[in-house]
């Protein structure tokens, strides 16, 4: 098991640049999990497309829907304390702090393109490679 980011799901369901690397570690590893936050977030992230017409409506409930599928059981909820010590002790956001406090307390790795975690969190953060 790996927590990911919203923007390495957002890779495997938008297709760009990253989208094999997405699809190599979902082959790799097809545990993906997520504190519940990384709904909000992927939302966010569709509704940019939405906005920019470059996803139609039913497309971007559709991936949603899809995401939400690979993600079933595997959502969970962080301790606010560990999320704050995390922004205590970096210059990551509360939000960014959620996917690696999650790391923490699986005891497993963080995936993510974010340079400010990859640099915050260099024992428990990885990069999507």
């Amino acid at each position: 098991m790996i927590v990911v980011d919203a923007n390495v799901i957002a890779c495997l369901y938008l297709p760009g640049t990253h989208t094999s690397r997405a699809e190599a570690l979902l082959e790799h590893d097809p545990e993906w999990a997520a504190p519940v936050l990384w709904r909000s977030e992927f939302r966010k992230i569709l509704a940019g497309y939405l906005r920019r017409k470059t996803l139609s409506f039913e497309k971007a409930a559709a991936v949603q829907r899809e995401a939400e599928d690979l993600l079933r059981g595997l959502e969970f909820d962080v301790d606010s304390r560990d999320v704050l010590e995390l922004v205590r002790d970096s210059d990551c956001s509360a939000c960014d702090c959620e996917f690696a406090a999650l790391a923490l307390k699986l005891g497993t790795q963080l995936v993510t393109m974010d340079r400010k975690l990859l640099r915050a969190f260099p024992k428990h953060a990885v990069a999507l490679a």
